[in-house]
């Protein structure tokens, strides 16, 4: 990664087709050791490629992957359902954070306690 960042760094400041010196120049004035073989495999494989070109390939890419959380299984099985197994489970929720609550009481002290 580091490598990649030095890489960029360079060709937003002007070095069109760094080279494995330049980006071992860079890292070494902020104290980072350029791993050599990576390094060389990164330079032969972004040679005589545009940066902006394979940057907006990869988020098209990347744009494709699911990516969990809320847009994850759960809409998509409570949607299959109909709804209703939704509807059914919306009380249930609402009971366990009351119950919550509740026991935050059986504690002994408050906020400002």
């Amino acid at each position: 990664m580091k490598h990649i960042a030095a890489y960029l760094l360079l060709t937003v400041g002007g070095n069109s087709s760094p080279s494995a010196a330049d980006v071992k120049a860079l890292l070494d004035t902020v104290g980072v050791e350029a791993d050599s073989d990576r390094l060389e495999k990164l330079i032969s494989e972004l040679e005589g490629k545009d940066i902006a070109s394979l940057i907006s390939e990869g988020s098209a890419k990347l744009a494709s992957v699911p990516s969990g959380g809320a847009g994850g299984a759960a809409p998509a099985a409570a949607a299959s359902s109909g709804g209703a197994a939704a509807a059914a489970d919306a009380p249930a929720e609402k009971e366990k954070e009351e119950e919550k609550e509740e026991s935050d009481d059986d504690m002994g002290f408050g906020l400002f306690d």
